[in-house]
Protein backbone atom coordinates (compact mmCIF):
# COMPACT_ATOMS: atom_id res chain seq x y z
CA UNK A 1 0.00 0.00 0.00
CA UNK A 2 1.07 3.56 -0.41
CA UNK A 3 2.32 5.78 1.59
CA UNK A 4 -0.54 8.07 0.76
CA UNK A 5 -3.10 5.72 0.79
CA UNK A 6 -2.25 4.14 4.35
CA UNK A 7 -2.39 7.20 5.71
CA UNK A 8 -5.95 8.50 4.59
CA UNK A 9 -6.93 4.26 6.29
CA UNK A 10 -5.28 5.41 8.98
CA UNK A 11 -7.11 9.20 9.20
CA UNK A 12 -10.45 7.57 8.42
CA UNK A 13 -10.10 4.57 10.89
CA UNK A 14 -9.55 7.78 13.19
CA UNK A 15 -12.80 9.45 11.98
CA UNK A 16 -15.27 6.50 12.33
CA UNK A 17 -13.32 5.69 15.86
CA UNK A 18 -14.16 8.94 16.66
CA UNK A 19 -18.26 8.30 16.06
CA UNK A 20 -18.20 5.25 17.19
CA UNK A 21 -16.58 5.88 20.73
CA UNK A 22 -19.59 8.97 20.80
CA UNK A 23 -22.32 6.69 20.26
CA UNK A 24 -21.12 3.41 22.06
CA UNK A 25 -20.62 3.19 25.54
CA UNK A 26 -17.01 2.18 25.88
CA UNK A 27 -14.16 3.06 27.69
CA UNK A 28 -12.42 2.93 24.56
CA UNK A 29 -12.23 2.01 20.78
CA UNK A 30 -9.28 -1.41 20.36
CA UNK A 31 -7.88 -1.39 17.04
CA UNK A 32 -6.89 -4.90 15.30
CA UNK A 33 -5.43 -5.68 11.75
CA UNK A 34 -5.31 -8.80 11.11
CA UNK A 35 -6.34 -10.98 8.09
CA UNK A 36 -3.83 -13.60 6.67
CA UNK A 37 -5.85 -15.45 4.59
CA UNK A 38 -6.46 -12.38 1.77
CA UNK A 39 -4.23 -9.58 0.61
CA UNK A 40 -5.88 -6.67 1.23
CA UNK A 41 -6.26 -4.14 3.92
CA UNK A 42 -8.57 -3.70 6.75
CA UNK A 43 -8.76 -2.01 10.32
CA UNK A 44 -11.55 -3.69 13.13
CA UNK A 45 -12.71 -0.76 14.98
CA UNK A 46 -13.75 -2.85 18.55
CA UNK A 47 -15.66 -1.18 21.08
CA UNK A 48 -13.84 -2.36 24.54
CA UNK A 49 -13.65 -1.82 28.16
CA UNK A 50 -11.18 -4.52 28.62
CA UNK A 51 -8.31 -6.28 26.41
CA UNK A 52 -10.45 -9.48 26.44
CA UNK A 53 -13.12 -7.51 24.59
CA UNK A 54 -11.22 -7.51 21.54
CA UNK A 55 -10.19 -11.31 22.04
CA UNK A 56 -11.12 -12.60 17.89
CA UNK A 57 -11.60 -15.97 19.57
CA UNK A 58 -14.34 -14.79 21.83
CA UNK A 59 -18.29 -15.83 20.84
CA UNK A 60 -19.31 -12.50 19.11
CA UNK A 61 -22.13 -10.48 19.76
CA UNK A 62 -25.76 -11.51 18.61
CA UNK A 63 -27.03 -8.40 17.54
CA UNK A 64 -30.49 -8.68 15.30
CA UNK A 65 -30.47 -6.92 12.11
CA UNK A 66 -32.25 -3.95 13.49
CA UNK A 67 -29.80 -3.42 16.56
CA UNK A 68 -27.12 -3.30 13.71
CA UNK A 69 -29.14 -0.68 11.79
CA UNK A 70 -29.66 1.56 14.59
CA UNK A 71 -26.15 1.79 15.73
CA UNK A 72 -25.28 2.21 12.44
CA UNK A 73 -27.65 5.40 12.08
CA UNK A 74 -26.38 7.01 15.07
CA UNK A 75 -22.56 6.75 13.59
CA UNK A 76 -23.95 7.76 10.68
CA UNK A 77 -25.99 10.70 11.94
Amino acid sequence: MASEEYMQLWAFAQMVAKKLKSKIKCKRIGIAVIGLEVAHAHIHLVPINNVSDINFASPKLNLSPDQLSEIAKQINA
